[in-house]
């Protein structure tokens, strides 16, 4: 039930036994949701031809690629995450580990990699670490949806473990069995055909995942403050905030917002963040484009102005757009937003 971000929700190939799945984050066509400055369309052919490989089952092929092109940018963290992806497919929990241990190093604004570790340290029945990260996740991205569903099924596992335990030591307890039974039950009936991997103690058996669902690549961040081009970084944060809507990539595309973003109209955050995902998700097809864009810096805030043509299933409009940046962690994040001239 973990689900990965490109991770939690470890799953296997062939014959490997099932690891109690999170969800993940999966490898998608849009890998190079997050990229927005021109350079970033060279290298999003490079993440499109491991993506590619890693499709097609080709894992040492496509990890030579990600080491290849880490040789040259080794702390690119786009190909990083894809490395610990590959490994984890790979069947290497170990190196996936460190890779992902390391990017929340490097990266500690990034929720993806704390949930993809997550999966895998609920795989090796680490219940207490995958919750930690899981933790972090979420405090580094509120609104990450994947982290709250398996920090939830986490939470079912420690229970089912506490839970068996206390039947354990006190058989004469009635109270205990109907709730394991509980929490077994809901897997079970949430999942077909997923095996059910060892429990802790005998009596507790951890929870079962279903298939893994395809998300974004985990996004890549802007410099670290007082680095690079500032102007650029500001670019590339409105051109991944645009594909992230294209593809609605609801994590990137709410991640692009800081936790202090005001909606308009006095909307609260919670009602703001709902209403756009009642508008996104049903979308057959979605299409942002934007053109004429002219940064402002000011310090650690910036002012994107540009002509936003919004394209959907039965709707096709072109406006004036204006987005406020606030630089917080490394990343441009997006404070407030206006539509018009």
């Amino acid at each position: 039930m973990l689900q990965p971000t490109s991770i939690l929700h470890p799953y296997t190939r062939g014959s490997r036994s099932f690891m109690p799945r999170l969800r993940q984050l999966a490898l998608c066509a849009a890998v190079c949701t997050a990229l927005g400055s021109t350079a970033a369309f060279a290298q999003a052919d490079e993440y499109a031809e491991v993506n590619r490989l890693v499709r097609a089952g080709q894992l040492n092929e496509a990890l030579g690629k990600v080491d290849q092109y880490l040789t040259t940018k080794p702390r690119d963290p786009q190909m990083r995450f894809l490395k610990g992806v590959i490994q984890t497919e790979s069947g290497k929990p170990a190196d996936a580990i460190s890779t992902f241990s390391k990017l929340t190093e490097d990266f500690p604004e990034l929720p993806e990699p704390y949930n993809n570790l997550a999966v895998l340290y609920a795989g090796q029945s680490q219940f207490d670490k995958a919750r930690a990260a899981l933790e972090m996740a979420i405090r580094t991205n509120p609104s990450y949806a994947t982290a709250h569903e398996n920090l939830g099924d986490v939470y079912a596992k420690l229970a089912s473990q506490a839970y068996s335990k206390a039947l354990q030591l006190d058989t004469a307890n009635t109270a205990v069995a109907p709730k394991l039974s509980l929490i077994r039950n809901i897997f079970t009936n949430g999942t077909k055909g997923a095996a059910v991997a060892a429990a802790a103690t005998p009596a507790a058996a951890a929870p079962a995942v279903r298939p893994p669902v395809a998300v974004a690549a985990a996004p890549a961040p802007a410099p670290a403050a007082g680095g690079g081009d500032a102007q650029a970084d500001v670019q590339a944060a409105v051109g991944a905030w645009a594909r992230a809507w294209s593809s609605k990539n609801m994590s990137a595309y709410l991640g692009a917002y800081a936790p202090n973003f005001t909606p308009a109209g006095g909307q609260s955050r919670s009602g703001w963040e709902a209403d756009r995902k009642a508008r996104i998700v049903p979308r057959n097809r979605i299409e942002v484009d934007v053109s004429d864009l002219n940064v402002e810096i000011d310090g650690d805030r910036a002012t994107a102005r540009f002509l936003q043509a919004y394209s959907s299933d039965n709707l096709n409009v072109s406006s004036r757009k204006t987005l406020n940046f606030v630089r917080s962690g490394g990343r441009w994040l997006i404070v407030r937003e206006a539509t018009g001239s």
